[in-house]
């Protein structure tokens, strides 16, 4: 298992290095300075040459990557060329409240989802399971950045019943971040939801249908055991490689979102980086998603093998 854990996680270094060069190369080609952007309107090109070389862009592009990686190994991310500010500082004060959305993203999903997954699953072809459904390809119809919309008019503006755009640490008011994050998090949660109940409630029709459920149904024991225990492990593992997926897409649309309800986290800070074509900001920020899109699929590759022996006892017998 730990040789099986070391292969995934040397596996990840080649990904990440990808990603680093790709956007490292495409935001050099990008139109606009933000050096200049940064300079008085009268200055002069002694100015921009002095804080060009300040910023190490004089240098050539390869230089440039090859010294950032190696101080980003160390941990240093460089300076931003609009604040001066220090990239992992910035991502150290922002990443708790992104992080505080992902998870309440993730918990809401998988809260609904599962129950809804598995009774639409036992109740198929009934009123409710037809409801659901219907429920279900409206969400997935609906952009998230739509519903954020809806859900500020109706929710926020007219009833009053949550914040709109504030935001309150989670460490100085843990019920009112909950708050100010709820409205954000329903938005990203809705496609999600809809998927993951489609997708359980698809497997566990099938799963429904083996012999030991069936076995497990002859012997009498109640339908809540049934369900949530001899069916719905057997049935998680393709909700499991989807919600994946799905965690590691929040990445992109926590962005959005972010945006539209002025959330001070990274998305938004990543949208005015790219605006301000802030080369350093956006080059470390798209490193800190590309490690926790590679390290949310290579714990759901983990929990495979944690589920399903076979695919330790294979990895074994392969070698």
């Amino acid at each position: 298992m730990l040789e099986l854990i070391g292969r995934r996680a040397l596996g990840m270094v080649p990904v990440l290095l990808a990603a680093s060069i790709i956007t490292f190369v495409m935001l050099a080609m990008l139109p606009g300075d933000a050096v200049i952007a940064n300079l008085p309107p009268d200055f002069t090109q002694d100015q921009l040459d002095e804080r060009r070389a300040q910023l190490g862009l004089d240098r050539p592009i390869v230089v440039q990557y090859v010294d950032w990686v190696t101080s980003a190994v160390q941990g240093d991310l460089g300076r931003s060329a609009i604040t001066n500010e220090r990239v992992s500082q910035m991502i150290l004060e922002r990443f708790p409240v992104s992080l505080q959305l992902m998870v309440m993203t993730m918990i809401l999903s998988i809260v609904i989802s599962i129950p809804l997954g598995v009774l639409t699953a036992y109740k198929q072809g009934g009123y409710f399971d037809r409801t659901v459904t219907a429920v279900t390809f409206g969400l997935l119809a609906v952009p998230n950045f739509v519903l954020a919309l809806l859900l500020i008019i109706v929710v926020a503006v007219e009833l009053g019943w949550l914040p709109a755009t504030s935001w309150t640490r989670f460490t100085s008011d843990p019920i009112g971040s909950i708050r100010t994050g709820l409205l954000p998090s329903i938005a990203l949660a809705a496609s999600i939801i809809a998927v993951l109940t489609r997708l359980l409630r698809t497997d566990m029709i099938s799963t429904l249908q083996d012999d030991h459920v069936v076995l497990a149904k002859s012997k009498g024991l109640p339908t809540s055991r049934i369900l949530f225990r001899h069916a719905l492990r057997p049935s998680s593992f393709s909700l499991m490689t989807v919600l994946g997926l799905q965690m590691a897409a929040l990445l992109s649309g926590v962005v959005v979102i972010e945006e539209i309800f002025a959330l001070p986290g990274l998305g938004r800070r990543l949208f005015a980086a790219v605006n301000q074509r802030d080369m350093m900001v956006v080059q470390g920020l798209v490193l800190l998603l590309a490690v926790l899109y590679v390290v949310i699929n290579f714990i759901v590759d983990m929990l495979y093998s944690f589920l399903d022996p076979r695919i330790r006892h294979g990895y074994a017998k392969a070698r």
